[in-house]
C-alpha cells in the first residue's frame, strides 16, 4: 500500500543511516507520514514538521534552517490529499542537495493527476498507490533511486530485491500494472474533462452560495480537489444531507474519516476549528459527467441555506 511505501522510506533510510537522528516533513502530510513521524519522535528521533501558509505551501526558509547534519531525510508530500495544494518538489530538492539530505516525496495524490517524473523531481524516493489510479487497494509501490541507502521493512525471503520479504500479491501488481497502462491512455483526456468540471463547480459555489472560503491554492493545485468551508454549518450535517440525494463527499482525508478530531491540514493553514469543521472535500474522477456537477449545484445551496436556518454555529472568518 502507498502507508506501507511512506512508511518503508523513512524508516528504511533511518535504519541505513544509524548516525543521523533527524527527519524534516511538513505539517499537513498524510497520516501515513505524520503517524510515522510521532512514532519515530517516541523512539527518540527528533521530527520537524515544517509549517505551511495559508494556502498550504511548505516554508522552504524554516524548512533549510532546519536541517542539521543529523537530519537524514526530507519528506514532503507532492499534492496534499485534501486541499490539493502541490508542493515545489525541485525546490526542496536543490535545498536538500546542498545540505547532502535525501528526498522522499508521497506522490500518491499527484500520480495520475499531474506529471510525476522522478528526474525531473530530483528525489530520491517516491510513493505511489494503485487504488488513486483505479487500480486495485492494497497495492502500493516504492521509486528508490538507485543507490539510496534503504533497509527492508519486512525480513524474510529474498523476494523485491531483498527489500521486502514475503510471497509477492501478484494479483494486485498485475492490477496495478494495467491500471497504469491504461491512466497513460486516457490521461490526457482524463484530465481535461476533470480541471472542466472542476472549475464550473468551485465556480457555481461561490456564485450560488454565500459565505463560503475556498481552501487550498489558487493555481498550484490538483484542480480535482475542491475544498470549501461553509461558514455556519458543521460539515458533518452537509454529508448526511447530501449522501440522502446520492451525493458523496468527504469530511477530510479518507484515511481518517472515523476520526472527530479536526482536520490537521485545515489548522496547519490557519483556520479557526469552527471554520474547519465547516469544510467539505469534493474530489472529481474519471467517471464524473457535466450532470453530476449540475445535481451537486442545484441541491447543495439548498442543503447549506435549510443548515443554516436552524444552526446555532455561527462564525465569522
Amino acid at each position: 500500500s502507498g502507508t506501507e511505501a511512506d512508511n518503508f522510506a523513512i524508516r528504511g533510510v533511518l535504519d541505513a543511516l544509524p548516525e543521523k537522528k533527524e527527519v524534516i516533513t511538513s505539517a499537513i502530510e498524510h497520516p501515513a507520514i505524520i503517524e510515522t513521524g510521532h512514532y519515530l519522535q517516541r523512539k527518540g528521533y527528533k521530527v520537524t514538521f515544517v509549517p505551511v501558509d495559508q494556502t498550504g505551501l511548505v516554508d522552504l526558509e524554516y524548512l533549510e534552517k532546519a536541517i542539521t547534519p543529523q537530519t537524514a531525510l526530507i519528506s514532503i508530500m507532492h499534492a496534499n490529499n485534501e486541499i490539493g495544494t502541490i508542493q515545489p518538489i525541485e525546490e526542496i530538492v536543490k535545498i536538500a542537495k546542498k545540505h547532502g539530505v535525501l528526498v522522499h516525496t508521497d506522490a500518491v495524490q499527484s500520480y495520475g493527476k499531474i506529471e510525476v517524473n522522478v528526474n525531473k523531481l530530483g528525489v530520491d524516493l517516491l510513493t505511489i498507490s494503485a487504488h488513486k489510479i483505479y487500480g486495485p487497494k492494497g497495492i502500493g509501490a516504492l521509486y528508490i533511486r538507485k543507490g539510496t541507502p534503504i533497509q527492508p521493512l519486512i525480513y524474510g525471503g529474498h523476494q523485491e530485491r531483498l527489500l521486502r520479504a514475503g510471497t509477492e500479491n501478484t494479483i494486485g501488481i498485475i492490477g496495478f500494472g494495467e491500471a497504469v497502462r491504461v491512466m497513460m491512455e486516457r490521461k490526457n483526456k482524463d484530465k481535461k474533462q476533470i480541471e472542466k468540471l472542476a472549475e464550473e463547480l468551485k465556480k457555481g459555489i461561490e456564485e450560488r452560495i454565500p459565505q463560503v472560503k475556498f481552501n487550498g491554492h489558487p493555481e498550484r493545485r490538483i484542480k480535482g480537489t475542491v475544498n470549501f468551508a461553509f461558514l455556519g454549518v458543521e460539515a458533518e450535517a452537509i454529508l448526511l444531507a447530501l449522501a440522502t440525494k446520492d451525493i458523496c463527499v468527504s469530511t477530510g482525508s479518507a484515511c481518517s474519516e472515523d476520526s472527530e478530531e479536526t482536520s490537521h491540514v485545515l489548522q496547519a493553514i490557519g483556520l479557526k476549528p469552527e471554520i474547519a469543521r465547516s469544510a467539505i472535500r469534493m474530489s472529481l474522477g474519471r467517471f464524473n459527467t457535466e450532470e453530476d456537477i449540475q445535481r451537486v449545484l442545484d441541491e447543495l445551496p439548498e442543503v447549506v441555506e435549510n443548515l443554516r436556518r436552524i444552526s446555532s454555529f455561527e462564525v465569522e472568518e
